[in-house]
């Protein structure tokens, strides 16, 4: 998997304070996406081990008060990087109890393939669907179309 961007603060993907990671890779292309660089699933940097143990140190820092992970992208649910992002998810919830993990995906929760489907077991929240420019809504908390739902699987 590669991702474009990591964020160790992030105040905006999420509520609270998070760390985010932009991952590579989306099918879904949508018309008037602001993360259009991400698409492609070999832009950006390789995602490694030295980056999965990055986020989780700074999941584990007490010094900031982070909330959780947020994944988003590109696509964290795009074939190619479910087995990345479902070893990280793993990972955080077993290094880092109490934290929260955010994701958001293109894909609907009821389209989700049985590998995409074992992620969820370690989220705490989906935001799922396509961006649809036609019903986009600055005024809509942590989602960029009404069309896009907040799932709240674990908490």
């Amino acid at each position: 998997m590669n991702y474009q961007q990591y964020f160790p603060i992030d105040v905006v993907n999420g509520p609270g304070t998070r760390a985010t990671l932009f991952v590579s890779g989306c099918e879904h292309q949508c018309r008037g996406c602001y993360n259009q660089s991400t698409w492609s699933p070999d832009s950006g940097h390789r995602f490694d081990e030295a980056l999965s143990e990055q986020i989780i140190r700074d999941l584990q820092d007490t010094r900031v008060k982070r909330r959780g992970l947020s994944l988003t992208g590109g696509d964290p649910l795009y074939p190619q990087n479910v087995a990345a992002v479902l070893a990280l998810v793993k990972r955080v919830k077993a290094a880092c109890p109490g934290k929260d993990i955010w994701l958001w995906t293109g894909y609907r929760l009821a389209e989700l393939n049985e590998q995409q489907k074992q992620v969820l077991e370690y989220i705490d929240v989906l935001v799922d669907g396509k961006f649809e420019q036609a019903l986009a809504d600055p005024s809509l908390q942590f989602r960029g179309s009404s069309n896009q739902e907040i799932h709240h699987l674990h908490q």
